[in-house]
């Protein structure tokens, strides 16, 4: 990833539209910021939550609130709890997440 130049900014979230996008049970909501090509959001997954697809676009994820699970394309299962964050690259494993109660994430792709 390479973060363009741009000035200094505060990302008051109250102020960001949202989106809500439908998995193959429960939703997502979306807020979006573009900084350039970087993609700056947070997601809110509600209870029940599971993708509607797998993805093999590269992640930052810090998860603020809850927990989720991401499925990665080879069958392993990776936790990921409140305060705990994963990274994963462009074209890496392919991967699609879910939560059972709920989780509240910050991703950078």
């Amino acid at each position: 990833m390479i973060i363009p130049a741009f000035p200094f900014q505060i990302i008051d979230w109250t102020e960001v539209p949202s989106e809500l996008k439908q998995g193959i049970s429960g939703t997502a909501t979306w807020q979006v910021i573009m900084a350039g090509n970087v993609r700056i959001r947070k997601l809110v997954y509600s209870p029940g939550f599971m993708a509607d697809h797998w993805c093999s676009k590269g992640h930052i994820i810090h998860c603020l609130e809850g927990e989720m699970k991401t499925e990665l394309a080879d069958g392993r299962i990776m936790l990921l709890k409140q305060g705990m964050s994963y990274i994963v690259g462009d074209e890496n494993e392919a991967h699609r997440s879910s939560t059972k109660f709920g989780c509240t994430l910050f991703v950078v792709d």
